[in-house]
Parts: structure tokens; C-alpha cells; sequence
């Protein structure tokens, strides 16, 4: 899929947003700052640590295709994987690093377009991707580069946003903007729309994720609707009869 947005304009709006920067007030960059991020992302991502091998890579090779802060790329060098992440934003690099360097970790970090990774082919081990292709310029050509750079037998873990979802339903329902719905691209796919996306892979296999979380970003009677009656109704249902409808698709794809 390409979109009308050039990478510079992408990459214009991504220098001066940071994800999740509403719920800190630890000033930019600080240990604060990052503690904060860490603990909000997986606080609403809690189905990471069941789902993404974060320990599993001991001693092999990781690339983070949009890093931001670094969030996740710790976790991974946390368990023991030697890892690399690029980002388009300068910002976010220089931010991953100082998160890096205060943590003590080490990874190699490089300001770099997802569309045209400056890697040879086979490189990494795990290439993992979490919310980066519904806001590119051309969706196809960043998991080509994606499988490109992983080596044969190789892992890819990829999320995107799910437009047969709960959340994006209740978006339109309540008329509430969805987080980052003014960026130059935004795309949501069906999971049949992801899988074709994914036909590259010898195997995928996706599943929904992201059920409701009480939010901490919105205030008023909204909000109270929301975290205080629509939260706890539907967690109440069968996960069988509504799996379907997480706002998250993960892809695990191998090569």
C-alpha cells in the first residue's frame, strides 16, 4: 500500500512527537521520563510479555525498525540479545541512546528509513517492527526491507492497527480522536488485508491483541463511560467471540 505522504513529511511529523508523552511529567529524557514510558507501554501492552520472545534472543541478533525511546529494544538487550535499532527521527534516536546509556546497555542505534535499511541481506536474527507500518509512506516496501535484512529462518514480529476492531468502532461511536490520527499516514488493515501485506513470508501466522485498558488520557463523562462501565463489560465477554475484534494485529513471520 503507498500513501500520498512523502517519507520527509513522515519523518517531519515523527521529530516532533514522542509516543506517549501525555502520561509523564518527568521532564524529556530524564530516568523519570523513561520509567514512566516503560511502565504505561506495558501496562496497555501487557500481551507483549506473553507474546514476544523479549529473553529468548540471548546472543543472537536484534533490529527495532522504528525504535522511539527504545522501550522495547531494552527489554530485548535486557535478555541478552545484541541489538540495533533505527528510527526515522533523529529525535528518537538521540532519545533511545540516552535511555540506553542510562540503563547501562548496549546497542547500536542509526537514524535510517525502514524503506531502504541500510543492511545487507541475512543480517539479523529477529527483525521487530511494532507500530511502524500503518504509519509509512509504503507499507509494502518496508516489510520487503524487513524480510530482506532477516536471515533465512529468521523471525519477524510486526503490529499494526486493527480496522475491524473494537477501538476503532468506539472511536467513531464517540466521536474521540485515536492517538496519532493527525500523522501524515495512518492506516488500519483487516487481517486478511496484513496477511497479503505479509505473502513474502514462507510462514505467518497473526493474532489480535489489545483489549480495553482503563485510560489515563481522557477525562470528562467519556472517559468515566469508558473506564468505568465499557472497560469491565467487555473483558466480561468470552475471548473466544471477540478476539477478533483487538485493536492490535501481531504478526510472527518466518523466513
Amino acid at each position: 500500500m503507498i500513501c500520498v505522504a512523502t517519507t520527509a513529511e513522515v519523518r517531519e511529523y515523527w521529530e516532533r512527537h514522542i509516543h506517549d508523552l501525555d502520561i509523564t511529567t518527568h521532564p524529556v529524557g530524564s530516568r523519570g521520563f523513561f520509567d514512566d514510558l516503560d511502565r504505561y507501554h506495558f501496562e496497555k501492552l501487557h500481551h507483549l510479555f506473553r507474546l514476544v520472545p523479549f529473553d529468548g534472543p540471548r546472543g543472537r541478533t536484534v533490529l527495532e525498525v522504528g525504535c522511539g525511546a527504545g522501550v522495547d529494544l531494552a527489554r530485548f538487550a535486557k535478555g541478552g540479545a545484541e541489538v540495533t535499532g533505527v528510527d526515522l527521527a533523529a529525535s528518537a534516536i538521540a532519545l533511545a541512546r540516552a535511555n540506553f546509556e542510562q540503563q547501562g546497555l548496549h546497542g547500536r542505534f542509526e537514524v535510517a528509513d525502514g524503506e531502504q535499511l541500510p543492511f545487507v541481506d541475512n543480517s539479523f536474527d529477529l527483525v521487530y517492527a511494532h507500530g511502524v507500518v500503518q504509519y509509512t509512506a509504503n507499507t509494502q516496501r518496508l516489510v520487503d526491507q524487513c524480510r530482506r535484512v532477516l536471515k533465512p529462518g529468521g523471525e519477524a514480529i510486526f503490529q499494526v492497527y486493527n480496522r475491524v476492531s473494537w477501538l476503532n468502532a468506539l472511536s467513531k461511536l464517540m466521536n474521540v480522536g485515536l492517538e496519532h490520527d493527525d500523522a501524515p499516514v495512518l492506516l488500519k488493515f483487516s487481517i486478511g488485508e496484513f496477511r497479503r501485506l505479509l505473502s513474502g513470508f514462507r510462514e505467518v501466522r497473526i493474532v489480535p491483541e489489545r483489549f480495553p485498558v482503563k485510560s489515563r488520557l481522557h477525562g470528562g463523562w467519556k472517559g468515566a463511560v469508558y473506564n468505568g462501565l465499557f472497560v469491565g463489560t467487555f473483558n466480561a465477554l468470552p475471548r473466544s467471540l471477540v478476539r477478533r475484534f483487538g485493536w492490535h494485529l501481531l504478526a510472527f513471520c518466518r523466513k
